[in-house]
């Protein structure tokens, strides 16, 4: 299978977005600054900027799990800036190539408050290749969720790719490495960091 390469900041083509806005927000919470390309997509001031970060900032630290997909990014920041103006939230979306509300599938099956009877732990992973059961008695798979340091750091590393700071973008690699993630060569092509986990199948 040929590389393809990650998308511009680093994660996946699909979780882009989803990246670059938690690199912002956590840009935002040391700096206090907006992005700068942001105001050629919104209509209100740099101050009123301000107050959406902050507001979003303050969701995204209280979601449970944060955002992981476009999806769940865009329904972050529709609820959060709900009273703002509609195109300044369409165009935050925009800028972030997150989806725009009417393209959202609203989602009417509830989520579990619960796990199912006799279930003490549920983990997302990317589907499982049969030749991962090795031995019949665990099994390797791989996990795409990400805290937010291995978020932040891969955001980095594209940005210092982008003006060939390659010592830069080598320790940031270390980094992502030493966080214990590695790039994962899907079967479309694509390819994501994720976590490589391995499972016993008996008790």
């Amino acid at each position: 299978m040929g590389n393809v390469p990650l998308g511009p900041h680093g994660v996946s083509v699909s979780t882009v977005g989803v990246s670059a806005l938690a690199h912002d927000l956590f840009n935002f919470e040391i700096t206090s600054q907006v992005p700068a390309g942001l105001s050629s997509h919104v209509v209100s001031s740099r101050q009123a900027q301000a107050n959406w970060y902050g507001e979003l900032l303050e969701a995204w630290k209280v979601a449970k799990p944060p955002p992981r997909t476009p999806e769940e990014a865009s329904r972050l920041i529709i609820n959060t800036l709900k009273w703002h103006q509609e195109a300044d939230v369409e165009g935050l979306l925009a800028f972030y190539g997150l989806p725009l509300p009417h393209t959202l599938v609203e989602t009417s099956v509830e989520v579990p408050a619960s796990l199912p009877h006799g279930v003490q732990f549920q983990f997302q992973t990317l589907p499982v290749d049969p030749k991962a059961v090795a031995d019949g008695d665990t099994i390797s798979v791989y996990s795409c969720s990400f805290p937010q340091d291995v978020q932040i750091a891969a955001v980095e590393r594209s940005d210092a790719r982008a003006v060939r700071d390659n010592a830069r973008a080598d320790a940031l690699h270390q980094t992502i490495i030493n966080s214990g993630y590695r790039v994962i060569h899907l079967q479309n092509g694509e390819e994501v960091l994720a976590r490589k986990y391995r499972i016993r199948l008996r008790k």
